[in-house]
């Protein structure tokens, strides 16, 4: 309950059009599939698959940096990186205990070996898609604990694609898909109240004052 008051109580501090704008892009949010990438090396390609996961509906992005450590490009990310989870690795084990604790299966997508087409992919399981770096792609590790493998049809000489091309078009399949089934994909009650109040916490300037003046009436 509290929770809802403090929401109530900040979003007399925002516009009401920038508060229904909150209620309708978490009406498309999910964490049914959640993304994650393995020591991507050009920072603006894990930016741009952030930007993807914003635009169509992804909630988490998972990052592992085992090799490389990542700034966000925000002329990529265009502000994604307000709207977007992310949660940071070490290592690939850590990523793939914490994932699959929480029910995900671990997809892979490559295209070097018998993997599922993206067109044929069961949407009904929790998955977690991971995605390599530009040009070894995913590691011996991931492959090995990989519980399914996942690939773009492609019908010329080239046999990839950019990671942030393959990340765009592997997560809007897949979101546009789970949108028109029967799936229940979308957040929770709670997980929607958590995301309005950090979104709204973030619109408002000097939230440290808002929120201390809120508690203090509220005693």
């Amino acid at each position: 309950m509290k929770k809802k008051a403090l929401l109530h109580y900040l979003e007399g501090f925002i516009s009401e059009k920038r508060k229904q704008r909150f209620i309708e892009v978490l009406a498309n949010r999910t964490k049914h599939f959640t993304i994650a990438i393995e020591d991507v090396y050009q920072m603006h390609n894990t930016s741009a698959v952030m930007r993807s996961c914003e635009v169509f509906g992804i909630q988490e992005l998972n990052v592992i940096e085992q090799k490389y450590s990542k700034t966000i490009d925000k002329q990529i990310a265009l502000g994604a990186e307000k709207w977007v989870d992310i949660n940071e690795f070490n290592s690939n084990k850590s990523c793939i205990s914490s994932l699959r604790d929480r029910g995900y299966q671990i997809i892979a997508t490559t295209p070097h070996n018998d993997s599922c087409f993206l067109h044929e992919f069961n949407i009904t399981k929790p998955a977690a898609l991971f995605f390599g770096t530009e040009k070894e792609g995913l590691s011996e590790d991931i492959i090995e604990n990989a519980d399914g493998f996942l690939k773009i049809p492609m019908v010329g000489f080239t046999e990839s694609l950019n990671i942030s091309v393959s990340a765009a078009i592997i997560i809007q399949d897949l979101t546009n898909r789970l949108r028109c089934s029967s799936i229940n994909w979308q957040l929770t009650e709670d997980e929607i109240i958590e995301k309005r109040l950090d979104w709204t916490r973030k619109s408002i300037k000097d939230i440290d004052f808002v929120e201390s003046r809120f508690y203090e009436d509220m005693n």
